[in-house]
């Protein structure tokens, strides 16, 4: 286990083909497009930074020589020569993984950096090796994004399918190595650790109190950059 003072290493999820955002990834990878100048993966890394964060890991395989390129050699990154998904992908990079719990971010949502510190309140969530914590999104505070929500929060703090309020999961989630005992070697969703965590009851929730930009697509990040003021 990690020393309670010690900030938990970030996985980066940058291996995908990001196709809803074509053209644009046609020559670059859906974490390297500029949002308002700034590459999404970027951003994201601010958030983490902002915190604390000052380790990251990510994947790559979807043109990986530019993400490879763009940190060059200051962020270890697990190559995938056959795409693994979320779960895979991280199961692969775990033994680049220092930290026990580690934050895995998605790499095309964040919110404004300095605005709120959600993953402090997801640290202080964090139980213990069977917890999952969800970085969890009011609709109303979302934008890019296409469905009503996810799942729901209930006032304990628990994710549940459907009681509690409406929430959308914001790409950020915090937990341990011991999740994926069990899990296949080859591709998997981390929905799949997830799920199993929901049905454990130990699948918990923090609420973002900022606005959330999701670029899922080009007319999402065109309305990302106007509210930006980019």
């Amino acid at each position: 286990m990690e020393k309670p003072d010690r900030f938990p290493d970030v996985m980066l999820l940058a291996a995908g083909l990001g196709t809803r955002l074509r053209p644009l990834t046609e020559t670059m990878p859906k974490p390297l497009v500029p949002v308002g100048g700034v590459p999404l993966i970027e951003r994201v890394m601010a958030n983490a930074r902002e915190e604390g964060a000052k380790r990251f890991v990510a994947n790559a395989h979807y043109l990986a020589d530019q993400v490879l390129a763009h940190f060059g050699g200051l962020v270890k990154v697990s190559r995938e020569e056959t795409l693994l998904d979320t779960g895979g992908g991280l199961k692969r990079a775990l033994p680049m993984l220092h930290s026990d719990p580690f934050l895995v971010m998605n790499t095309d949502a964040f919110w404004p950096t300095g605005v709120d510190r959600p993953l402090a309140r997801m640290r202080a969530r964090y139980g213990g090796q069977e917890d999952v914590v969800l970085l969890c999104i009011q609709p109303g505070r979302a934008t890019g994004f296409g469905r009503s929500h996810d799942f729901c929060l209930d006032p304990m703090g628990r994710v549940t399918p459907d009681y509690g309020a409406p929430v959308i999961y914001g790409g950020v989630a915090l937990m341990g190595a011991d999740v994926f005992r069990d899990t296949p070697d080859g591709a998997f969703s981390l929905t799949k650790i997830f799920d199993r965590a929901l049905e454990g009851e130990t699948l918990k929730g923090v609420v973002l109190d900022a606005p959330w930009f999701h670029v899922g697509d080009p007319a999402a990040l065109a309305q990302v950059e106007e509210l930006l003021g980019a």
